[in-house]
This record gives C-alpha cells, structure tokens and sequence, in this order.
C-alpha cells in the first residue's frame, strides 16, 4: 500500500514538472498564433537616413525590418511617430507638427513600395485580415501630444492620418498632462484642462488613449474620464524593476478594472535596474545631460544626439537583462490581475533590447520562455496579441455608440 501511495505521488507530482521544449517547438506555437508589438520608433529612421524597411540590417544599429518580422513571426507593430519634447513655444509646435507629418508621409511611402509584403493596419480586423494574407500589419501610434499643441482639432486631423494610439506625453510635461519623469515634477497635477478635452476627443474618435510616461496623478485622471479601455504599450512594472516609467501594483489593478492592457516594454532600464557605475550607463547619462533631457534645440541636434547615443550602445555595450528577466514581469501582472492584461511592446529602435532578444526575429525565444514556464498556447495568444485586440476593438465599439 505504501508503495502504491509513493507511484501516486510521483505521479502527481510529475504533471507539475515543467516541459522543456524546444524552440522548433515554441515556433510552431508562435506562428500559430496573432503576434502584435505595440511600440517602435522606426520612423525615425525613415527621416533621419531613409531606412529601407525592405532589406535585413543588423542590430543593434536596427531592430525592426520586414524580413526580420517575417523571420520572427511578427504579424503586426506599431511604429510610433514620435517627438521629443521640447519648451511650448510656436516655432516648436511648428517644428514637432512638421517632423510628425514627415514620419507619416515617410512611413506612408515606405508601406506604398512594399505593398506585397506589408500593409496599413487602420482597424483592428485589419491586422487579422492583413495576417491571412501573409503580409505585415503597420499600425501607427503618436508618441507624445506635443505636435498637437492646443489644437484640439488636430486630434481628428492626426486620426486621419492614420494614428490610431496617442502616447499622451514623454519624458517632460507637455499641455496635455504630466509626464512621470520631468525633472521639476508636476505641472497640472495630472491631465490639464485641454488634456480632459483630448481625452473625450479621443474617445469619440476611436483613438486608444496610451498611459505609458505620463504621471501617476495623470493615469488616475484618464482612467476617470475614460469611457473605453486604455493601454501602457510601452510600459514594465514597478514592483519588480523601480522606475517611475514603470506602472505600480495599485496602477495596475485599476487598468485591469478598466480591461486595459500594460504592453510589456524591454527596454533594459525597465526591466532591471542598470549598472550605474558601467561606462554604458554613465556615458549615457552624460549625453542625457548634455542634450537637456532629449529636448532638443532643433533637428540637426535631434540628429546628432541619435548618433552619438548609436555611436555610444556600440563602442561600450551595454549588459543588457535577458528575456527571463522580462517574462518576470508578464509573471507578477498575471499573478496580480491574470493573464488578460498583459502583452508585449518593445520599444525597438527607441532603446529596447535585450541581451537574447535583439530584434524582432527574436521574438519566438520569447515565446519559448513561456512555454517554459507552464503558459498554455491560449494565454500565449492573449499575450501575444489577443489581448490588446480585445482593447482595440471595445475602443472603436465605444467610438461607434
């Protein structure tokens, strides 16, 4: 008897045993599912020495190409038009307007000389529709409000466009609302009055609200005035790795209560805490410092604070976290508030990267990792995708009612 009782808890205590699969097998399980990156700054590409999405370049100088994505079995991405933020003067609003509309324009011709292989994702059922018939899916996000200035009709204007996400700010306060990292706190103690306004504007429109670098008090304001779920797709979690970019557990929870979705960002910084006293990290603070927090003066210095921060990642590499270090955080959101409201957004091409996932052709060791650790192809598939598809589509349901 005793013997029989000892095979019934070997037996059980084998079905707890994780399996160690292969990646020929995490990619059958990859490819078999909706795979969507939800934050890139490839655009800035386009304008800064007209990439060539078409062609495989090599990391870390790109991350993000159409053979890569075909390689790593990434159905969609957002490239995310992006500006920095600078003083709220008329002549920069002209300027971040200006450099806005070239990123799409460029993306747009971009897109037009690659039609084969790739197509503009405008609605959610886009990127499913794109993917049967084996081509990518680019979507477009804004990140930061800046080129909208005060303009509340430039929220539709961009919407047309084709921008589908607003990031509401980046790393300083702008008119919309209060970012989480500027260096004198606080300026409307969450959204101003015109960011209510955009907020309600984006609603109507069925433009997804991002929360990603916006303040705490900023993120309780929209999830207040919301009446459809929001994203952070770009964002890591604060518990496990301390940045203010990175969402709290009560930040969290409220998402959750919202039915958004935190998109996993695997930017080094916020998936573990760096080395500060690597050369990396310090000849990064010093070009940080030297560029005023990446505000920068004009285009010709945007320009040339890209080079030197490319010029610097390959002369003093960086030792970057690992994609266990990241699946750490896919780990605490799901035991916090389950597998519905988390996902996956890079930031490739705006410093992500990890030391095992370089590009987008890693992304089936990513999937490997989860498999890995227990998650069924199900939850793969909400990570993956499905659960910011589910945001996407309740946004525009809520636009049209």
């Amino acid at each position: 008897m005793a013997l029989f009782k000892t095979s019934i808890v070997l037996l059980t205590l084998s079905l707890f045993i994780p399996k160690n699969y292969s990646l020929k097998e995490a990619i059958d399980v990859h490819n078999s599912v909706t795979t969507i990156d939800t934050h890139c700054d490839t655009p800035m590409k386009f304008v800064n020495n007209g990439f060539d999405i078409s062609k495989n370049h090599e990391a870390p100088s790109s991350r993000v190409d159409i053979p890569r994505m075909e390689q790593g079995g990434l159905d969609a991405i957002f490239f995310a038009i992006f500006t920095s933020q600078k003083k709220r003067t008329e002549a920069n609003y002209v300027e971040a307007y200006d450099l806005a509309n070239q990123m799409i324009d460029s993306t747009m011709v971009s897109l037009k000389a690659n039609k084969k292989s790739s197509g503009l994702a405008l609605y959610a059922n886009d990127i499913t529709n794109l993917e049967k018939e084996s081509k990518r899916a680019i979507c477009l996000g804004m990140e930061n409000g800046f080129p909208i200035a005060t303009d509340i009709k430039r929220v539709k204007e961009f919407y047309k466009k084709g921008i589908r996400y607003l990031t509401l700010c980046h790393t300083a306060n702008n008119d919309i609302c209060d970012s989480s990292t500027d260096p004198v706190g606080p300026e409307h103690n969450g959204l101003s009055t015109f960011g209510e306004e955009v907020v309600g504007n984006m609603n109507k429109l069925g433009m997804i609200i991002d929360i990603s670098h916006i303040s705490d008090s900023s993120f309780y304001d929209v999830i207040r005035l919301s009446k459809a779920p929001v994203i952070a797709s770009h964002s890591s979690v604060r518990s496990v790795c301390n940045h203010p970019r990175n969402m709290s557990d009560d930040m969290i929870r409220t998402l959750a209560k919202n039915n958004g979705v935190i998109q996993i960002c695997i930017l080094g910084d916020y998936i573990k805490a760096p080395d500060t006293t690597s050369v990396n990290y310090i000849k990064l603070e010093e070009l940080r410092k030297k560029y005023n927090n990446y505000q920068y003066k004009n285009d010709e210095e945007r320009k040339k604070a890209w080079a030197e921060w490319h010029e610097i990642n390959e002369k003093y590499p960086p030792v970057l976290p690992t994609i266990a270090d990241a699946v750490d955080h896919i780990d605490y959101v799901v035991n916090l508030v389950g597998v519905d409201h988390v996902g996956i957004g890079s930031d490739f091409d705006g410093g992500g990267g990890l030391a095992d996932c370089t590009s987008v052709a890693d992304f089936p060791k990513i999937t490997l990792e989860l498999l890995n650790r227990g998650y069924t192809r199900e939850e793969i598939a909400k990570i993956w995708g499905g659960n910011f598809l589910r945001v996407f589509k309740e946004v525009e349901r809520v636009a049209e009612s």
